[in-house]
């Protein structure tokens, strides 16, 4: 039994009246682990069929499932360096599922690493539209981009700035924005007890002032009729509540909306607001006693009336880009997809496809600005990671597929090189996609029925 701050609890207890008790004996139960299926690559329905493990349903995640983290490692498995999910604690699930996001929309991740939320987005995107995923630590920012690249979106851009520099690139820009908000942290205090160290260090009204200052600054990126949902993983009424009837009182043209709703979730509480706001009630508050999670904050807000209106971006054109070199065009004739020339961009070796109707991005800090599509070497074009994982099995015309029971399939994300020639006609050579059964995984070139080991060293398995 470990002990919570008084200071916390005296609050608990103010908060959940005579359910306090209940909420004290979940401190005794062992936590939930979560992965989340990419829908990008495959289907649910599919992923449940190919499962090595034992999973059970997510009640209120469609592509959700628990599995037991004491007997499995899901990250040890094939299907995980595949990008086939993202293991993620289950509550953590719920604000991008609730943001409704389409394919061909723009959209924004104010608060993205480590990716559990940005992953979902531009897997709802379906390599459609735009997804901007920022996060102000630049070495957080790091785990985020390989996280994307991983789940095999292409459509992005990973930055590293303050919010408030962003607004004055993106003025009313985005169809729909996503705030997972830096918190106290208190529901996560089962999952992970250093958090109460931290809290106490920084406590709720710290970063209340902070979330204020980034909902107020997402709201200006935000379209009129455009949608924005806001999180948190903490129980603090100031960051949670406070937050929201900040935002209502500084943009008068915003309202609270409704969400699905699943039988766990508790309403939002007006009574704890300075104008016992009623619309608050129509947020969300996830409490571990309720639900199999831990605890989350979760407000769904329209800026203004009816659908998003289209605001007029000049097309993103890079100079110079018009013309496709030809070892590009050489390798891609073995590529499903058309290249539309205006959206290469070219800086030194390194060849990027660039999302569509971007503004003028002059002076912020990137890490990737679109998709990775390799290098260009002496008259040869080298594919990239980045690239393997965004094709589909289908869409590349030399692939080598290894059935995941395989020992090659360990070998091969360990770096070795491995002979494939029981896969392969001895005439064949140059790249292929290697694949875990239909699910890409890197490069490999072939040369005499021996695959020469492309996979990305700094994603190799090293592993037992």
């Amino acid at each position: 039994m470990f002990t919570l701050p008084v200071e916390f609890e005296d609050k608990m207890k103010r908060l959940l009246s005579d359910e306090f008790d209940e909420y004290i004996k979940c401190y005794e139960e062992p936590r939930y682990y979560g992965l989340r299926v990419n829908t990008q690559k495959i289907s649910v329905e599919e992923f449940v069929r190919i499962c090595p493990f034992e999973i059970t349903p997510i009640p209120w995640i469609e592509n959700g499932f628990y599995y037991d983290g004491e007997k499995v490692s899901p990250a040890k498995h094939p299907y995980y360096f595949a990008g086939l999910y993202y293991l993620q604690e289950p509550s953590a699930m719920t604000p991008a599922n609730r943001l409704p996001v389409s394919p061909g929309e723009r959209v924004l991740d104010v608060c993205a690493a480590p990716g559990g939320k940005a992953t979902e987005l531009g897997a709802k995107l379906n390599r459609e539209g735009v997804l901007i995923a920022n996060d102000i630590s630049s070495s957080r920012a790091k785990g985020l981009l390989k996280n994307l690249e991983v789940f095999g979106i292409g459509n992005m851009l990973v930055l590293s700035e303050e919010p408030g520099k962003l607004e004055n690139y993106f003025p009313e820009y985005f169809d729909k924005i996503l705030i997972d908000a830096p918190c106290s942290g208190e529901g996560m205090f089962r999952k992970d007890r250093k958090m109460i160290k931290a809290w106490e260090e920084h406590g709720p009204a710290f970063f209340a002032k902070l979330q204020r200052s980034i909902i107020t600054q997402s709201a200006r990126m935000l379209k009129p009729g455009g949608m924005m949902l806001y999180s948190t993983c903490t129980f603090d009424a100031e960051e949670n509540e406070g937050t929201i009837e900040y935002l209502l009182k500084e943009y008068p043209e915003f309202r609270v909306l409704e969400m699905k709703q699943y039988e766990g979730f508790a309403p939002g509480r007006p009574e704890f607001t300075e104008e016992n706001v009623e619309d608050i009630a129509k947020t969300v508050r996830i409490f571990p006693h309720k639900m199999k999670g831990e605890g989350h904050f979760l407000a769904l807000l329209q800026k203004g009336e009816g659908e998003a209106f289209e605001v007029p971006v000049s097309k993103y054109e890079v100079k110079g880009g018009k013309k496709i070199p030809e070892e590009i065009q050489e390798f891609f004739k073995d590529v499903s997809f058309e290249l539309v020339p205006g959206r290469l961009d070219i800086h030194g070796e390194r060849v990027y496809y660039m999302p569509e109707n971007l503004p003028d991005m002059k002076g912020i800090r990137f890490l990737r600005t679109g998709l990775l599509l390799g290098e260009l070497k002496k008259k040869r074009f080298e594919p990239s990671q980045a690239l393997a994982m965004y094709l589909k099995k289908e869409e590349f015309a030399h692939t080598i597929s290894l059935p995941v029971e395989d020992e090659r399939v360990n070998r091969y994300l360990k770096g070795e090189t491995i002979d494939v020639d029981d896969l392969v006609s001895p005439k064949e050579s140059g790249w292929h996609l290697v694949c875990v059964e239909d699910y890409p995984l890197g490069w490999g070139k072939l040369g005499r029925g021996t695959l020469k080991n492309k996979y990305l060293p700094g994603w190799r398995n090293m592993s037992s």
